[in-house]
């Protein structure tokens, strides 16, 4: 068995598929970790949700921040646009089977640890989110807040935890008080960040790589999130969400997947075993 972990294919279903086929998948033997992101901009979102779907237990997914916009969409709580090409999905057939499916995803998904027949650890216990984890956060507390989103996106009043979920405010986690509060900020924090604060706060501006902003410039002191958090001085993490690192990044725990693809550039999957990196070009 294998196990491989692919970044935001943004309805880029083709490209997808190509990338599976590279490496033999076989959805009864592998298994296929999402970082989230699997539909809106690219052209095919309604396959990539049907056949991600179709893998039962052998696809591991995170939500990701179009993921949710997707099931707020559909809630009627925010209007579709028309760049995220949703309106082929949105007027399937089986577009309610498609979203109860998808609002059943979590925020947060453990990698096992890998042990040889004698029951020796060969690759550590490692955690996937769409964005990251907030440096102002122990693992103990992503677990505790992905689940809790977990149980209200669930819930028969998700649509009412998707209207208060948009917004920047608090971006400090010891400024979240409220479960409305803590919501927002945890939904930000795992599937919106990229920058942070000296203190851990996040910040919602800047897009681009570290190397491409002069942060004296813009008259601010931020740091990518994952050069603030402890958590990952000790536990591998993987993530999507930051295209413009085009998987670089300054931490050796850290496994950054979104390549862009849906911008024409590749879809990154990665072996986890021995950190194999295969790519499909976007199919333009």
């Amino acid at each position: 068995m294998a196990l491989y972990l692919v970044g935001d294919v943004q309805g880029c279903f083709n490209e997808l598929k190509a990338l599976l086929a590279q490496v033999n998948f076989n959805n009864t033997e592998d298994q296929l970790y999402l970082a989230g992101d699997l539909v809106a901009r690219g052209p095919d979102s309604l396959s990539t949700l049907r056949f991600v779907k179709s893998l039962g237990t052998s696809a591991k997914v995170v939500l990701g921040n179009h993921d949710l916009h997707l099931l707020s969409v559909y809630a009627g709580i925010k209007k579709v646009k028309k760049s995220d090409k949703l309106s082929h999905l949105l007027a399937a057939h089986d577009i309610d089977e498609l979203m109860i499916w998808l609002a059943q995803q979590p925020l947060l998904q453990e990698i096992p640890a890998v042990k040889d027949l004698n029951g020796k650890e060969l690759l550590a216990t490692a955690y996937m989110s769409h964005a990251g984890i907030t440096p102002q956060w122990k693992l103990d507390d992503a677990i505790e807040q992905a689940k809790a989103i977990e149980e209200k996106l669930q819930s028969a009043d998700r649509n009412k935890w998707l209207t208060v979920m948009y917004g920047e405010s608090p971006n400090n986690w010891h400024d979240a008080r409220t479960d409305v509060e803590k919501f927002r900020f945890s939904v930000n924090a795992l599937t919106r960040m990229r920058y942070c604060f000296a203190d851990g706060s996040l910040e919602f501006t800047e897009k681009e790589a570290p190397l491409e902003i002069n942060t004296s410039q813009i008259g601010i002191n931020i740091k990518p999130w994952y050069e603030l958090s402890k958590v990952i001085n000790e536990i591998p993490w993987v993530f999507g969400h930051w295209a413009s690192l085009m998987g670089q990044c300054s931490h050796s725990r850290v496994y950054a997947l979104d390549t862009g693809c849906v911008w024409g550039n590749h879809l990154t999957l990665l072996r986890w075993h021995d950190k194999k990196i295969f790519i499909e070009q976007a199919h333009l």
